[in-house]
């Protein structure tokens, strides 16, 4: 067994709730604008009592209740995010106390920005293949709110913060995966040595630019891959950055919009988080079914991208 398979999801959602109005209020905006430009409504920020960990632990609680598995069943845990509250104990490590996770299996952090779900997912499936287990709990989670300028108008409308879990299992279902990297710093957040709120920076148009290449690109690599069609797929999951970007690549590849879920306007971009958080939607609306093929696709800051196809639960 080579491949994973998908077998229950988790999402934790921060108590705070930014809608463009709230924005227009903070910087020279609109609802009009935002709404026309990125297809965002609101946006989720943490309160003083939340972080990417705390969201990270609730969203895993909930996707290892929902698999029916032990704690002990767990072969490792997988947290991608870029913004951790600590540099150590990592997010992963926090949730391996949390939910008293196996000691003697590995737990680590992973950034990738928004491409740091599908990075957690190679790191899993390696990990799984070389030291044992059948279980993976992979997290995507992220607080930008603590990241941004809240001054910057053309930063601060676009980031939301939320977490998303997945359980994966090692399986013999269709399988396929991507991952990719160009160092370029078109999109930056500041780290330790930066003063001040150490706030992310972008070049929209040069983003822009970027991801309707890198979305099209991975969906045909992990497509010819698995020698599949996009028929073939019930879903295709991209990071939410912005609508426009699923828009154009939708046209480009003259494909069913239909297939390509959308919740950005509800939540906004969550990096790392925006594609667990999106699939824990499907499955809670009942829009994801056993049996399903799915292609999830990130990219973001690094820059990185990534795709993966899998399977739902048989």
């Amino acid at each position: 067994m080579s491949g994973l398979q998908l077998i229950a999801t988790g999402g934790a959602i921060p108590g705070r709730t930014v809608t463009n109005e709230d924005l227009s209020r903070m910087v020279d905006t609109s609802d009009e604008w935002i709404t026309s430009r990125t297809g965002i409504r609101t946006r989720h920020w943490c309160t003083e009592d939340e972080s990417a960990a705390t969201l990270a632990i609730s969203a895993a609680k909930q996707a290892l209740a929902r698999s029916g598995l032990a704690p002990a069943q767990i072969g490792c845990c997988i947290c991608a995010t870029l913004s951790a509250p600590d540099a150590t104990p990592s997010v992963a490590c926090q949730v391996q106390a949390a939910l008293g996770l196996p000691e003697d299996r590995p737990a680590l952090d992973v950034n990738a920005a928004c491409s740091g779900f599908l990075y957690g997912i190679a790191v899993a499936r390696g990990l799984l293949t070389t030291l044992g287990g059948q279980y993976a709990l992979v997290i995507g989670c992220e607080a930008l709110s603590r990241l941004m300028d809240p001054a910057d108008r053309s930063t601060c409308v676009l980031f939301g913060d939320g977490a998303g879990a997945a359980i994966f299992q090692l399986s013999d279902t269709p399988f396929a995966l991507t991952l990719g990297a160009r160092g370029s710093d078109v999109l930056h957040a500041g780290g330790p040595n930066r003063t001040g709120s150490a706030p992310i920076t972008m070049d929209g148009k040069a983003v822009f630019r970027f991801a309707v290449d890198a979305l099209p690109k991975c969906l045909h690599t992990v497509l010819d891959e698995t020698q599949l069609t996009l028929d073939d797929l019930e879903w295709v999951v991209c990071h939410q950055a912005n609508s426009r970007i699923i828009d154009h690549c939708v046209r480009a590849l003259k494909a069913d919009p239909a297939k390509f879920y959308k919740n950005m306007d509800r939540h906004g971009n969550t990096s790392a988080a925006s594609i667990p958080v999106a699939l824990n939607e499907l499955a809670e609306n009942g829009q994801l079914q056993p049996g399903q093929l799915l292609a999830c696709i990130g990219f973001g800051g690094g820059l990185t991208w990534g795709g993966a196809i899998f399977q739902y639960k048989e």
